[in-house]
């Protein structure tokens, strides 16, 4: 129930009204306030609520936290991240309690973006909530200290997941508190950690302790190294998505290093690397066989003018998503050799590649699994030519690109799979020919 609704009581009152006896999710994002009349009402017909998401809203005050505590005390899941508008801290903290009482099976929560949380209400939180497991809190309350963070930390050491960003102590996360309460989580199989002051000595101290990471996450941190880096990566090997969007110092010589600690490794990000070349891509590939997604957009823009070399790599069926999105440097020529090289291709995002022309219609002909495209403000791309069928094809982005009216027949008359197209700012489309 997203959005903004005249009455969202009565609409709540009259939703429970129905037999909706198996209904387990409920979302209330994007509201001016909680509902409280109609989600006591909720509640009391519908008890088998066990995931309550409140994004976004306006005005949350610390009786609603006592309402959700009172309401559902079978919540799993509990999402209260970035609220407009609060009041201090302090006035949460008996709130913050309350939950933490009395939602005994919480596993999942998100605090992110400024909710009114301090040292005492996380304390509460990690202690009292024996079966948590996740925890975000990305851009959260400046109240939390290095001090209350690695106290909370240390209360649930069953902790399997932990994100964090934006926090206003900047050195919070290379001090000693945080780091010997942080590779005291020998249960943690995720980390996120965005926009971030970090140590290599976190990453040599996770390493040390060998967590049994699958995900890892450093986007936009700054304060580490290399060393850093393919010390964690080399004695944590199970990590299968590992995410490093922004990191300025990785080179191509740093990915080949690293890949071959990356045995299980199923997908990567490495957006924005801009000292990054296509190769990296094909070290990745060759060194990581259970890799099936790959995000390298906005990466650097030295590359071999000669792609006839990519014949050499062979051919890595395994490769299902490739994001190349925001790359200047890529033409058809090149395209249409990864095509080649990548023939089981499922989703393929070129967004803003502006060399890239008639090639695609050869992509579409050698990937026939293609499943989504992504062709927006490629403001040069041509599908005149795509005189086959394309029978997988389910969504084409087409945004801000100089397709017409006998291009949109084109696809519609090759593409009967088609589920979802967009067109915005397509000013060469008329009404005609959106009714092929």
């Amino acid at each position: 129930l997203t959005g903004n609704y005249i009455d969202l009581d009565n609409l709540l009152i009259e939703i429970s009204r129905f037999p909706l006896k198996q209904l387990t999710s409920l979302n209330l994002s994007g509201q001016p306030t909680i509902p409280t009349i109609g989600l006591r009402a909720f509640s009391q017909k519908i008890t088998t609520l066990t995931s309550l998401t409140c994004y976004l809203i306006d005005f949350l005050n610390p009786s609603d936290l006592f309402l959700i505590a009172e309401c559902f005390p079978l919540l799993q899941e509990l999402d209260l991240s970035y609220p407009l508008n609060c009041k201090s801290c302090c006035s949460y903290v008996d709130g913050v309690e309350a939950l933490s009482l009395a939602l005994t099976r919480l596993r999942k929560v998100n605090l992110s973006g400024l909710f009114p949380i301090n040292n005492q209400s996380l304390f509460y939180l990690f202690n009292n909530c024996k079966q948590l497991e996740e925890v975000k809190l990305f851009k959260s309350c400046h109240k939390i200290t290095r001090v209350g963070l690695a106290s909370a930390l240390r209360e649930r050491p069953t902790l399997r997941s932990l994100s964090f960003s934006g926090m206003e102590d900047d050195k919070l996360f290379s001090t000693s508190q945080f780091i010997d309460s942080l590779v005291s989580l020998k249960s943690l199989t995720c980390l996120f950690l965005h926009n971030l002051n970090i140590s290599d000595e976190l990453l040599y101290s996770i390493a040390r302790e060998g967590l049994p990471l699958t995900k890892f996450v450093l986007l936009r941190c700054t304060g580490h190294s290399n060393d850093g880096i393919i010390d964690l990566l080399s004695k944590c090997q199970r990590i299968q998505h590992l995410d490093l969007r922004y990191t300025d110092f990785l080179k191509d010589q740093h990915v080949l290093e690293l890949s071959s600690f990356l045995v299980d490794l199923v997908s990567i990000n490495l957006s924005s690397c801009h000292k990054l070349t296509k190769s990296a891509l094909f070290i990745l590939v060759r060194h990581c066989p259970s890799l099936s997604k790959i995000k390298m957009e906005n990466i650097g823009a030295e590359i071999v003018r000669n792609s006839h070399s990519l014949r050499n790599f062979g051919v890595y069926p395994q490769l299902k998503s490739l994001y190349l999105g925001y790359n200047s440097w890529l033409s058809d020529e090149i395209i249409t050799m990864f095509a080649s090289i990548f023939p089981n291709l499922q989703l393929l995002d070129l967004n803003t590649c502006n060399r890239i022309s008639e090639g695609i219609c050869e992509v579409l002909r050698k990937c026939c699994k293609i499943r989504h495209l992504n062709l927006a403000y490629c403001c040069e791309v041509k599908l005149l030519g795509m005189n086959f069928v394309v029978p997988n094809l389910e969504v084409l982005n087409l945004i801000c690109t100089k397709v017409d009216d006998e291009t949109l027949y084109v696809i519609s008359k090759n593409c009967p799979g088609l589920l979802q197209l967009f067109l915005r700012n397509c000013s060469g489309v008329t009404e005609k020919g959106v009714k092929h």
